[in-house]
């Protein structure tokens, strides 16, 4: 949590004397009831009994069961709590954000919907807002291991943050709703869409560190490049392999299967909205693939 502005410091002092608590007890309920997205709390000070949890519309536990006079001071400083927040909060909270892995053992988290948004009661942590802050707030976040994303949907922009480094790709017509990471070393990273299961390495990158990056662009091997289970595509091309926007430069045969088929469909769409193939050439290769199914 940031700490608290010149704005929240002036909040605890009133609060403190209007309440009859002490600053540092308004701060820790002033936390926690930020931590609950001004709704709800969940709350461990000696001057509240202990742990208790306080929830907006009149649900409220203390440890001390019978104390109504304990229930009724938490209820309406949280209540004063929640209006402030509201009263300063400068851009709005968000939803859940789902984040997995295979391995039982990886670390994981996704936002309550706090993580992110701008308090003006709070000085801003530039190690919870660590993406580019341009791209305004995000719709979602969460981590996974020592990984990092931050999804900016009406941007159709991705922002992750590996190895010290802070990538920004194109997330074009995805709508992304959660990611995976892999079990084992070299595990690739997926996220999931509308389209199904994506791997990250197929997304352009337009930005690291805070540069722009041209369709020429390459990530650098060097040990400030992402690990390679999830080095960013750029111009529109993969890590590992690229589609080819030359209808004459192939790797493979063309996909014969339905699934092969509608992934390659897809593949094309992207690169036609990115300006890589014309329109005749993406009619020409969407024609010959319909005709597969």
């Amino acid at each position: 949590m940031s700490n608290l502005s010149p704005a929240g410091q002036q909040l605890v002092q009133n609060l403190s004397q209007r309440h009859g608590v002490s600053p540092e007890a308004v701060t820790h309920m002033l936390i926690a009831v930020q931590n609950g997205n001004g709704s709800m709390a969940q709350f461990n000070h000696p001057e509240f009994g202990g742990s208790g949890q306080w929830m907006r519309g009149g649900m409220t536990m203390v440890s001390d069961l019978f104390n109504n006079q304990l229930k009724f001071r938490v209820d309406s400083l949280c209540s004063d709590i929640s209006n402030e927040l509201a009263n300063h909060q400068t851009t709005p909270m968000f939803g859940s954000f789902q984040s997995q892995s295979q391995n039982g053992s990886s670390q994981q988290a996704q936002s309550a919907g706090s993580l992110g948004a701008v308090n003006s009661l709070f000085e801003p942590d530039p190690e919870q807002n660590w993406w580019p802050q341009d791209l305004g707030t995000p719709n979602a976040v969460g981590s996974q291991n020592s990984i990092r994303y931050a999804y900016f949907a009406s941007a159709r922009r991705l922002a992750v943050s590996t190895g010290g480094d802070v990538w920004v790709y194109d997330t074009g017509n995805h709508q992304i709703g959660g990611f995976s990471q892999q079990q084992g070393v070299g595990g690739s990273i997926t996220f999931s869409s509308q389209f199904g299961t994506v791997d990250l390495s197929t997304l352009p990158v337009v930005m690291r560190n805070g540069s722009a990056m041209d369709a020429d662009s390459r990530p650098a091997t060097s040990d400030a490049a992402p690990p390679p289970e999830v080095a960013p595509a750029v111009g529109g091309q993969s890590g590992a392999a690229a589609m080819a926007p030359d209808e004459h430069k192939t790797s493979a045969a063309p996909p014969t299967d339905e699934h092969g088929i509608l992934s390659m469909l897809e593949k094309l769409g992207g690169l036609h909205d990115r300006g890589y193939l014309s329109d005749e050439e993406f009619q020409a290769k969407k024609s010959d693939l319909l005709s597969r199914l």
